[in-house]
């Protein structure tokens, strides 16, 4: 007979692998809508949750050879059922094509459930900030409400909005929009 503080512990270990399967436990983790997401790099249990939770679509931002990305990503979520897309953009140096090529990808309001990541997040977030505000027209300051919580940009990703929201002749300012000290960057 097991005596029954083995199965206590045993609960106490294996439930929080259990939890950390979910998806909305990966690192900053964003809904923005049902059928839009974005979070920093997924395990393959969370990608497995994802498909479940019924996403159809997984993009990725970063650089495949990143430290914590995870090998073979690609064929986990296709053996899932889900479509996989990679546009690697650099951190230090995201650029307007970079959002060009994602905005041709995402397809605006019919698009599939889609999960857009990256390492930590603040790639996918920006890139979710600007596709609400720029192909889905959501209003400015509830997408920068939800990029601040999961970052400040710094200045290049600052300066990478500002151009992007050039490119797209719109202004990134809105009545309560804190920039931090970014705004004051004189292009």
């Amino acid at each position: 007979m097991v005596p029954k503080f083995v199965f206590i512990v045993t609960a106490l270990l294996v439930q929080p692998i259990a939890a950390a399967a979910e998806l909305s436990d990966s690192s900053n983790y964003r809904e923005y809508s049902d059928s839009f997401a974005s979070a920093g790099q997924p395990t393959a249990a969370q990608l497995e949750n994802a498909a479940e939770l019924g996403f159809e679509r997984v993009i990725y931002l970063a650089f495949t050879d990143d430290h914590t990305a995870i090998e073979n990503e690609d064929s986990i979520v296709k053996k899932l059922g889900m479509e996989y897309i990679h546009i690697p953009v650099d951190f230090g140096d995201p650029t307007v094509n970079d959002f060009k090529l994602f905005a041709r990808v995402i397809e605006g309001k019919d698009a599939p459930k889609t999960l857009l990541h990256c390492q930590v997040n603040f790639r996918a977030s920006t890139f979710s900030f600007l596709y609400r505000v720029i192909i889905l027209q959501d209003p400015i300051l509830g997408a920068k409400e939800d990029l601040d919580t999961v970052w400040v940009p710094n200045e290049t990703w600052f300066r990478f909005i500002r151009a992007v929201f050039d490119d797209y002749q719109m202004s990134h300012a809105c009545d309560g929009c804190d920039w931090g000290e970014n705004e004051f960057i004189d292009d």
